[in-house]
This record gives structure tokens, C-alpha cells and sequence, in this order.
């Protein structure tokens, strides 16, 4: 072309590259095609009116489906939308790929796309090649998709902020992936940093509390909500040249910068930078924005999740005590606290140490029915009117019947809002080890024995408190043994993970026969079995829900071996006891006295020998129900020694009556007691009392015989 003359036209010019021109309107439903875009789509060369089905079915149905998303990002960001389509003939074979160019916009009036663009065969690149890994194919698009859906279900399972970035820093996409990023969020009018990867620690330190209004590209985004690419340094330092010193020591070749939008409200900015040159092409700009939007509506949820968890966290142990060192003679404490893991969902667990006038001291542990602000509210009430009541130094008894009545009384102001709450209290004499235990529908407490044997020990209890103004709470009284430990808690650590009462029990006794630490290290054991990674423990035979907070109390009376404190001077052998009484009115308590009997025995040798001890008691606690008016009181223990290990068991009643042998018939319905006794016991007796007598037999677990006759009775 000589100088002077005039431009071809833009048809001439097209023409001669070969490029055909195509409009859409969406509104419309209609593609108007030139004669060289009419070609290349396998149709006459001749201008034409398509309808939108028509062009469809010359185009590859994933390539189609691809069209609209790039037409709605390049319309976000107000770029150009650039796309490869496959053209297919009749029977579904691709012959040639094209690409588009075309510069859409939205008519808000109409709700309609409207894009004038062009049309271009490529050539098909070579697999391996540069770009044959930036050319978009079919498979390149499903392994997009793949990706999108494996990053969106592990952004959405993400709990916290951290996992959020942790699950982001691990992303790998498709083709190309940033090896920096970084999460800018906002405080005022200034850029925070939430999180970064890729970096020194203190790498982002000049970006911190940077300014919004200033020349750098996080800054822009949030100012704007409009995303921004730099393919190249140059690019960089050209846009931003006040920045760009900060950005250039980190040697990347290119970033994107998106917002990070929720509710049409942009809360911050995503920075991705790579250590090669990205042409940041409209697929790859639609795979960042796509992980952009749930990576900003995944801080959004973990955000709002922290800030739940933070204030139901805070309401809750605002309201428990701060235990710090009890200085309590010979003895040692430890509690524990998990709230519940759903939103607002305030529970009304709780625990307390109370001192008491008499120089004792009683452990409290409760749970309010309900999981919300309401049973926050009581458990606060009623830890404190417990407090109170034990203050004045009611028994253990009182002070649950007058915590009873308190509650009700709350109920009969709000009949909607009545509420019941389970609660055990035990007032500990350190001195003796005498624990009195009252107990108001609560679980029962556990022992973990000097050999780290574990038993529950049953304990008389009553309805729950609130249910009934008058219920009576009848006391047991056990006795802590040095170097023993008692467990106390509500049922979210038994039943916590899929469990029942029984399977969770056969959870918690495996952590505590095996623990060798001190007792703060028990605590965190026995939280961490039930509420710890999955690799910590196994779910039970129900649903595993975790909707209920965890209280725990565990008292240490110090001795030999406990790990919780000093030990004293004095060796004896080891003792494994269990006292139980069986009054005249409650008979079925002969088979908790069997439980308990088994449960002490539970890693003696001999099953046949558990089994006589088991039959021997059943006889005397009945000998005593059934012939005398008076309670027994059952003393069960394992001692062990140079020669082996030997158990006595021994029942001890009020009665004058001394028993005495008998030669029963064979139809005798009675009578066979002491004949048992000297069958299967290796020695037993009898023993006066004063007010009452002891009958009391022994089996050796080393004889490796079975008794021919005990001994005969003797005194002990």
C-alpha cells in the first residue's frame, strides 16, 4: 500500500485473513452469520440468519455449554470473551476448531446478552506443546470440572478459617497452578493479610494494614470488585509502579488478583501468583474466579462459625468455675470442659468445687436439659443456688431436695420453659477418703482402683431435679482409697460418638486401665478418645452425632503409684476393694453386688473360681435377707502377696443369730448355704461382732486346685 492511499475497508481486510464476523443477540434467540463464518461453520458461504438451535448443532455440546460462562465473566469484568469451539458435521465428527472473539454486553432493560465478534480457524496443537497445554479442550474441561467439584466439597467441609487456607494452599489446578497466595481481608479502611502460603514468615509484613487508596492491586480490587491480571513483570511495573519494588524480590512472572465477594458485598481479595508467565485466558480466569467465589463464601461460613463458637464458647465458661491449684490435703483435681460443636448451641453442662463449712470440700456435676441460651440461663441459676445450699452446710441430701424445689419453682413461673436437670453431688472428707454421694438421675460414679482396675459403683439416687418438689435424694457413702481415683461426668463423654451407656462405658475404661500419666494427662486422654480425630477412637452402634457438651471431674486421693502427687513412704501390698450395702427393702440390689463382685475379679485367672465367689455371695446376702431383719453390708477385696493373689469376701449383718450346718433333704428348699461353703471356699468363718456377725470365706488364685472343703469356720 502506497502512502496516501486510502485504508481497505474492514470486510477487505477481514476477508483477506480469512475471518469471518458473527452477531447474537439472546433476547432475540438469533446468530447472524457472514458468508465466511457461515463456512466455518460447515453451512453454504452466504450470509444468514441462524436461530440459536440451528448453530448449536454444528458446535461440540461441551463447547457450547462453555460459551455462556465465558460470556458471563468477560461481561463481570469487562474483558473480551475468547473461546476454541469444536465444529462437528452431520455425524458428529469434529472438522476444524475455530476461535471467537466478540466483546459482549447485558441490556438490563431487555435481560439479554448482546456480542459482535469474529470467527477464525486455528490449527489444533500439538499434545506436550506450550500450547497445546493452554488450548482448551474437551479434556482439559472435564478435568476443570473434576477439579471445581473436588475443591468446592473440601472448601465446604472446612470448619475453620485455617482449613480454608490450608485446603486453598492445596489446591491443584487444572494446566496451571500459583505456587503464592495469599487472602487479603479488610479492617476500616485498610488491607489485612488472613493468610498466606508460598512465603517467609514476615514476607507480609509491608503489605499489612496497607492503606485501601493505595497503587497496589489487592487495594484496587476492593475498591472496585473487579478482578486484575498481570501476565507479565512488565505489565506489573507498568500498572503499578509505586508497588512494584515491594512485588519484584519474590521473583514471580505473573498474579491474579479477585475479589472475594458474598452477598454483593466484597469482604476481600485473592492473590495468585505464578513463577511462569500466565496468559490467564478466559477459561483460566473463569476456573480462579469460580474458586474465588467459594473460597469467599467459605471464610464467610467459618468466619461466622468461629464467631458462634467463640461466644457460645465464652457464655459458657463464664459460668464455670476456675479450678487453678486446689489445695486440697492429700488430694488432687482435675475438670474438663467441651462445648457442644453446632452454632449457638449453649449447653447446660456444668461442674463446681465447693468448700464447705466443716473443712470438707464437694464436687458438683450437672447437665440442664436442652441445648440452648434458656438452659445456659438455669444451669447458671442453679449452679449458683447449689453453691448456696452447700455454703450453709446442708447433708448431700438437702442440698438436692432444695435445688429440686429451687428449680421447680423456675418452671412454675414459665410453665413453657420447664426444665429438668440431672445432677450428682459428692462431699469429700479428705482426711478419711469418705466420699457421700447424692445422686439425681445422673450416671453413676466411677473408680479407677490403685492396679487401674475400673468399677462403677452403683449409688441410691432420685428423680431428677425440677420434676418433683419433694423427691428425696437418699446418700451413699463409699470410700476413696489412696492411690484410687473417682471419675464424675455428664453423659456427653459416654455416649459421645455413636455410643450408648454400656458401649461408651467399654470406651472410657480402656482409657482409664491403660493410662500411666498424671491426672491433668487422664483429663486430656479421656477427651481426646472421645472428641479427637477419628484415628483417636471408634465410633458406637449409633449415629455418631456430637451435639452434647462434655463435663468431667476427676478426684485423686494420693498414694503409691497414683501419678498424681507425692507419694508416701509407707509399702504395703497392693488392695483392690468394693463395699456395697443391700438393705431389707431393696433385694435387687443382691445383683448389683454380683456386678460389682465380677467386675473386681475381672482378670482372675480362674472363671470357675469367679464363678463360685459370684454363687457364695448370692448365698450369704440372701441368708441375711431371708433370716434376719436387719441390711448387709458386702466387703469385697483383692489382695496380692509373694505367695499370689487371694480374695476375701465378706457380709456382715446386725443380726444375733450365728449360722449353723444343716443336712437338707433332697426336696429342702434351704439349708445348702454353708455346705456351699465348705464345698468351694478354700477357708471361711464366722465372726461376732458385738451388735451383729461377719461370715466371711477366701479362694487363692495360685493353688491350681479346686478346694476339697474349706478349712472349717475360725475367726479371722
Amino acid at each position: 500500500m502506497r502512502t496516501g492511499e486510502p485504508l481497505p475497508s474492514v470486510e477487505d481486510v477481514l476477508a483477506v485473513l480469512d475471518t469471518g464476523r458473527w452477531h447474537w443477540d439472546t433476547a432475540a434467540g438469533q446468530v447472524t452469520v457472514d458468508a465466511v463464518a457461515a463456512r466455518l461453520l460447515g453451512l453454504p458461504a452466504e450470509e444468514v440468519t441462524l436461530t440459536e438451535a440451528q448453530v448449536r448443532s454444528r458446535l461440540h455440546p461441551v463447547d457450547w455449554n462453555e460459551i455462556t460462562g465465558v460470556v458471563q465473566l468477560a461481561v463481570a469484568e469487562g474483558t473480551l470473551a475468547e473461546v476454541r469451539i469444536r465444529i462437528m458435521d452431520d455425524r458428529g465428527r469434529v472438522v476444524r476448531v475455530v476461535r471467537s472473539r466478540s466483546k459482549p454486553s447485558f441490556d438490563h432493560m431487555r435481560k439479554a446478552y448482546v456480542l459482535t465478534g469474529t470467527l477464525q480457524e486455528v490449527t489444533e496443537p500439538a499434545p506436550g506443546t506450550p500450547a497445546g497445554r493452554s488450548a482448551v479442550t474437551g479434556d482439559w474441561r472435564r478435568s476443570r470440572e473434576a477439579f471445581l467439584l473436588d475443591a468446592g466439597r473440601a472448601l465446604a467441609e472446612a470448619r475453620s478459617t485455617q482449613e480454608v487456607l490450608r485446603v486453598t494452599a492445596n489446591l491443584s489446578m487444572p494446566g496451571f497452578t500459583p505456587d503464592g497466595l495469599a487472602v487479603f481481608g479488610v479492617e476500616g479502611e485498610r488491607l489485612t493479610i488472613i493468610g498466606h502460603h508460598g512465603h517467609e514468615p514476615g514476607d507480609e509484613g509491608p503489605f499489612t494494614y496497607m492503606p485501601l487508596d493505595t497503587d497496589y492491586p489487592a487495594a484496587e480490587v476492593v475498591r472496585t470488585g473487579r478482578a486484575v491480571y498481570l501476565s507479565s513483570p512488565e505489565q506489573y511495573k507498568a500498572r503499578y509502579p509505586l508497588t512494584w519494588p515491594m512485588a519484584q524480590r519474590f521473583g514471580r512472572q505473573s498474579w491474579a488478583f479477585l475479589p472475594l465477594t458474598v452477598a454483593g458485598r466484597t469482604m476481600g481479595a485473592w492473590m495468585a501468583a505464578f513463577a511462569y508467565p500466565v496468559a490467564f485466558t478466559p477459561d483460566e480466569r473463569s476456573v480462579l474466579t469460580t474458586v474465588a467465589r467459594m473460597l469467599a463464601q467459605a471464610l464467610s461460613r467459618a468466619g461466622t462459625a468461629e464467631s458462634e463458637r467463640a461466644l457460645t464458647d465464652g457464655l459458657q465458661r463464664s459460668m464455670l468455675p476456675r479450678l487453678g491449684p486446689q489445695r486440697i490435703p492429700g488430694m488432687s483435681v482435675a475438670a474438663r470442659y467441651v462445648p457442644t460443636g453446632g452454632g449457638l448451641q449453649v449447653g447446660g453442662d456444668w461442674y463446681d468445687v465447693i468448700p464447705l463449712p466443716s473443712g470438707r470440700f464437694a464436687l458438683v456435676i450437672g447437665d440442664v436439659q436442652g441445648h440452648d441460651v434458656r438452659a445456659a440461663g438455669l444451669m447458671g441459676q442453679l449452679r449458683i443456688a447449689l453453691r448456696a445450699y452447700a455454703s450453709e452446710g446442708h447433708r448431700p441430701d438437702a442440698v438436692l431436695t432444695r435445688a429440686s424445689r429451687f428449680l421447680h419453682g423456675i418452671g412454675e413461673a414459665d410453665p413453657s420453659e420447664l426444665r429438668f436437670a440431672t445432677c450428682l453431688y459428692v462431699e469429700v472428707d479428705p482426711t478419711t477418703g469418705v466420699l457421700e454421694v447424692a445422686r439425681a438421675g445422673h450416671p453413676d460414679p466411677v473408680i479407677r482402683m490403685a492396679d487401674a482396675t475400673v468399677l462403677t459403683r452403683p449409688t441410691a439416687g432420685g428423680l431428677p431435679l425440677g420434676i418433683d418438689p419433694d423427691a428425696d435424694y437418699p446418700t451413699t457413702r463409699l470410700i476413696l482409697e489412696p492411690a484410687e481415683t473417682m471419675l464424675i461426668c455428664t453423659d456427653g463423654l459416654i455416649e459421645t460418638g455413636g455410643h450408648d451407656l454400656d458401649t461408651g462405658w467399654t470406651r472410657l475404661r480402656g482409657i482409664l486401665e491403660d493410662h500411666k500419666g498424671n491426672l491433668e494427662e487422664l483429663a486430656d486422654a479421656l477427651v481426646q478418645a472421645v472428641h479427637g480425630p477419628s484415628s483417636h477412637h471408634t465410633t458406637g452402634p449409633l449415629a455418631d452425632r456430637r451435639e452434647d457438651d462434655i463435663a468431667m471431674l476427676l478426684l485423686c486421693r494420693q498414694g503409691d503409684g497414683c501419678g498424681c502427687g507425692a507419694e508416701t513412704d509407707t509399702v504395703r501390698p497392693p488392695v483392690r476393694r468394693t463395699m456395697l450395702t443391700v438393705a431389707q427393702a431393696e433385694p435387687e440390689r443382691v445383683a448389683v453386688a454380683r456386678h460389682q463382685l465380677r467386675e473386681l475379679l475381672h482378670d482372675w485367672s480362674s472363671p470357675d473360681q469367679v464363678d463360685s465367689a459370684v454363687l457364695l455371695l448370692s448365698e450369704l446376702l440372701t441368708n441375711v435377707l431371708v433370716h434376719t431383719d436387719a441390711d448387709a453390708l458386702l466387703v469385697a477385696e483383692v489382695t496380692g502377696g509373694r505367695d499370689g493373689r487371694r480374695m476375701r469376701i465378706e457380709v456382715t449383718d446386725s443380726g444375733d443369730d450365728l449360722p449353723h450346718r444343716r443336712r437338707p433333704g433332697e426336696l429342702a428348699s434351704s439349708g445348702r448355704g454353708l455346705v456351699l461353703i465348705e464345698l468351694l471356699a478354700h477357708t471361711w468363718g464366722v465372726d461376732p461382732r458385738g451388735e451383729g456377725k461377719s461370715i466371711w470365706f477366701e479362694l487363692y488364685e495360685t493353688d491350681g486346685t479346686e478346694p476339697d472343703g474349706g478349712d472349717g469356720p475360725s475367726g479371722d
